[in-house]
């Protein structure tokens, strides 16, 4: 079995554990007990209403996001390169249309009824404290939108405090 060690939360930053410029996947469970994943790279880590926090953006086609909705809590998972592939194709393929998470070859573990990965590097499981979807008139440079948003699908800002962090020993 794997085993992971308790960080604490203040000891933490993005560099830590080389988590920048990485692939991570958002994970969350429905009331029904379904999980979901899907893989990221955009988001950032920093300090909001003196809570440790992070900033996680989801399209709103993204099924993940019923998932997220649906719960208080979820997790960021990060990853060895040598599970690149796993990310890539969970990045790809909408566990609408399958059951990714088993076709990758993953196995799902929770702390506090939080899923996460066994597989992970390190896990960091958060609390919802805001969302608020992205406003195409917020912009103040606007080919930003041409370039990222040419469908208009604005992604979902999640702002969520850090309640846990376990890292592979």
């Amino acid at each position: 079995m794997t085993s992971f060690e308790k960080i604490d939360i203040k000891d933490f930053t993005p560099d830590s554990f080389g988590l920048k410029h990485k692939w991570m996947l958002v994970t969350a469970s429905k009331p029904d007990g379904t999980v979901n994943t899907m893989t990221a790279s955009w988001g950032g880590y920093g300090v909001m209403w003196n809570k440790e926090v992070v900033f996680v953006v989801i399209r709103p086609q993204r099924y993940t996001r019923e998932f997220v909705e649906s719960t208080e809590s979820f997790s960021l998972t990060f990853f060895d390169k040598k599970y690149l592939k796993d990310l890539s194709y969970l990045g790809k393929v909408s566990g609408r249309d399958e059951d990714k998470i088993s076709k990758a070859g993953l196995n799902i573990a929770f702390d506090k009824n939080i899923p996460y990965f066994m597989e992970a590097e390190t896990a960091i499981f958060v609390k919802k404290l805001f969302v608020q979807r992205i406003q195409e008139d917020a912009f103040l440079e606007k080919d930003i939108i041409e370039r990222w948003y040419p469908e208009k699908d604005f992604h979902y800002l999640y702002i969520a405090e850090v309640t846990n962090i376990l890292k592979r020993k």
